[in-house]
């Protein structure tokens, strides 16, 4: 096995210098810099990680703790984060929590113990002790969650311009009485946000109709069971507009059992564009959510902090997408 002894030999460099040039921490001639590397090159040295990070106190590790995993759009996030990770140079650690409370924290003591330089939270909600924990470790941090507390940062969409949008969508397609269907009645500040893109949307078309359900959850055998419910009432509306897609697909299928057909009868749209949504028939309307770009945009500021930028960073906010889908019908 090659040794920074045999690369600083063949380099005929001290062992110092081959350290300088690998952790880049103080200056190198640039001509010493290229023999190293090309010897680096011609070798295939690997640096011993351990040993480095004792010598320049960096990890080179990102802490990303996940609500859950199996959820569709936490792949694609990840997916950004560990790519432009890896353009930098840093390895991430995962870890899901399954929305636990006690082993988010368990994670958290985990990665201040593995020295991670960073953290990045991703879930619909962390509660507030969690949040304090994670500010107590110092490690720059960021946060896609739908509850957003204050002075955190996080990467995020206007979910009030985009729920404002897809239910004007749903009117100029001729659709005048439209209900809304929302996850938990103790609402998130986000959840908040698209209620209220919602209704202002009815208001600026003048429409006198607007009825809320609750699910209780974003579950799909609970919004299945809530459609039941709602089926009945489905004379009384053309459209339902559904605060994700996992409640939209639950519906959906309860619409079908009940003899409610989609888009002739009621049309049905979500939010998040999960890709579920592509193969349930009809297929589902949304509004898209750029989770590669979550985690890719994220990951930058989070590097960006750690390399010292004191700049304030709070609300990264990124662009959403209206997808027009089968699910929704063009009435007169």
């Amino acid at each position: 096995m090659i040794t920074i002894k045999d690369v600083a030999r063949l380099a005929e460099v001290s062992i110092s210098t081959v350290s300088r040039v690998i952790n880049d921490s103080k200056p190198v001639s640039p001509e010493v810099r290229r023999r190293v590397l090309k010897v680096i090159e011609e070798t295939g040295y690997k640096p011993n990680d351990v040993a480095r990070s004792l010598v320049t106190r960096r990890s080179y590790l990102i802490g990303v703790i996940v609500n859950n995993l199996a959820q569709s759009y936490v792949a694609d996030i990840v997916r950004g984060i560990e790519e432009i990770g890896k353009m930098y140079g840093y390895d991430i650690l995962l870890c899901s929590s399954y929305s636990s409370k006690e082993t988010q924290e368990k994670y958290l003591q985990l990665l201040d113990r593995k020295q991670a330089e960073g953290l990045f939270l991703v879930g619909n909600k962390f509660d507030d002790e969690i949040i304090e924990i994670a500010r107590g470790l110092n490690k720059p941090c960021i946060y896609f969650t739908r509850d957003v507390h204050e002075h955190m940062n996080h990467i995020s969409i206007d979910s009030n311009a985009a729920f404002y949008e897809m239910t004007n969508y749903l009117i100029k397609e001729g659709h005048k009485k439209i209900a809304y269907v929302s996850d938990f009645a103790d609402r998130t500040s986000v959840e908040n946000d698209k209620i209220a893109g919602y209704q202002k949307a009815i208001e600026d078309n003048e429409l006198q109709y607007s009825k809320m359900y609750v699910v209780g959850g974003n579950k799909h055998n609970r919004a299945y069971e809530l459609g039941k419910t709602i089926a009945k009432d489905a004379s009384e509306f053309t459209a339902v507009v559904c605060s994700n897609d996992e409640i939209a697909i639950g519906v959906m299928n309860s619409f079908f059992d009940n003899g409610i057909k989609v888009p002739d009868d009621v049309s049905v749209v979500g939010f998040g564009n999960i890709r579920e949504g592509k193969f349930v028939r009809p297929e589902l309307t949304t509004i898209g959510e750029p989770y590669y770009d979550v985690g890719a945009v994220g990951m930058r500021m989070l590097i960006k902090m750690i390399k010292g930028d004191k700049t304030p960073q709070g609300l990264m906010e990124l662009p959403f997408t209206i997808e027009k889908r089968k699910s929704v019908k063009t009435i007169g």
